[in-house]
């Protein structure tokens, strides 16, 4: 299955400043960045290796295409690409609603939705809103959003900045939310992390504003309880991703991405671990490490569970 990830946003909010990034910072990943039109995405032209009437090669691997009025068949053609792309990032235009893109990506088979990050500009989006014409599409677009990115945060006041924040909890309620400048936002934000193969207190990135923590897992996990805990606002992080144990024996994969939680049944594997990653100014690891801690079951007799405060050892 190969991640999809929809960015959505009005005409101005940085989307293209964003995606730039995305494309410098890949994280060794190789994307396929999907846009309506060449023309309305201007790559850095040091990122391209070589360009025709559709796609253009940027340099590490990863591709642009434009899909014109044809979403579906540009994103069969890169199904079929080899090597195929580890993950298709879809930029909507910006009077689009991405969410119902998101929903349409259900129904082709080999594709995963991975969320919708939304860009909002922090000086005009309020006042966008507000506007007779636009005001429902500016807020159907937050509405839908799995993160929200609060851009060109360094234009304005904190205090304008905190008030935004508020509103934005508001109309984007399951949302998380990051502020970005000149698009810098880590890539495992945006697209979600990779299961990490490194040791387990070892950041996989070294941007100062976000920040990241594996937790190993050797025991089962009461599931319900630790998507409960993973989506509550309180944890403050962005994106979590993992393979879990459940007392059944089963491997479970576990994925969030602000306050939706997906999870699926995964093959067997040596290694469980969760990667959380969110803002460094408001992740909690140490309610991380609680939360790790009180879902953690070990066994008594027979295959009966117990959470790991109940548990005595003689």
């Amino acid at each position: 299955m190969i991640p999809v990830t929809t960015i959505g946003g009005y005409l101005g909010a940085g989307k293209t400043t964003l995606i730039n990034h995305l494309l410098r910072n890949p994280d060794g990943q190789k994307l396929a960045i999907l846009v309506n039109e060449f023309g309305a995405l201007s790559i850095d032209e040091d990122l391209i290796e070589a360009q025709d009437d559709d796609l253009i090669s940027i340099a590490g691997g990863c591709i642009c295409c434009s899909f014109g009025d044809n979403l579906v068949g540009a994103l069969m053609d890169l199904m079929q690409r080899q090597p195929r792309p580890d993950h298709i990032v879809i930029e909507a235009s910006g009077v689009a609603i991405p969410g119902a893109i998101a929903a349409s990506l259900s129904l082709i088979q080999g594709l995963k939705p991975n969320g919708v990050v939304v860009l909002a500009d922090s000086e005009t989006v309020r006042d966008l809103s507000n506007d007779t014409y636009l005001g429902d599409t500016i807020l159907r677009q937050l509405k839908d959003a799995d993160l929200v990115i609060a851009t060109k945060t360094d234009l304005v006041a904190e205090s304008w900045s905190h008030d935004l924040g508020n509103w934005l909890a508001t109309v984007s309620p399951r949302a998380a939310l990051v502020h970005a400048i000149h698009g810098h936002v880590s890539s495992d934000i945006i697209l979600g992390p990779r299961f990490p193969e490194m040791p387990p207190e070892q950041s996989r990135h070294s941007d100062s504003l976000f920040k990241s923590k594996v937790f190993p897992i050797s025991r089962p996990l009461d599931l319900k309880a630790l998507v409960t805990g993973l989506t509550s606002p309180e944890l403050g992080i962005t994106r979590a991703k993992g393979f879990v144990l459940t007392p059944t024996g089963e491997t479970v994969l576990v994925q969030v991405i602000g306050r939706r939680a997906e999870t699926s049944t995964s093959p067997n594997r040596s290694q469980h671990a969760v990667v959380c990653i969110g803002p460094a100014h408001t992740i909690n690891t140490q309610e991380l490490d609680r939360l790790f801690n009180s879902v953690s079951l070990c066994p008594t007799r027979g295959s009966v569970y117990l959470k790991m405060e109940a548990c005595k050892f003689s």
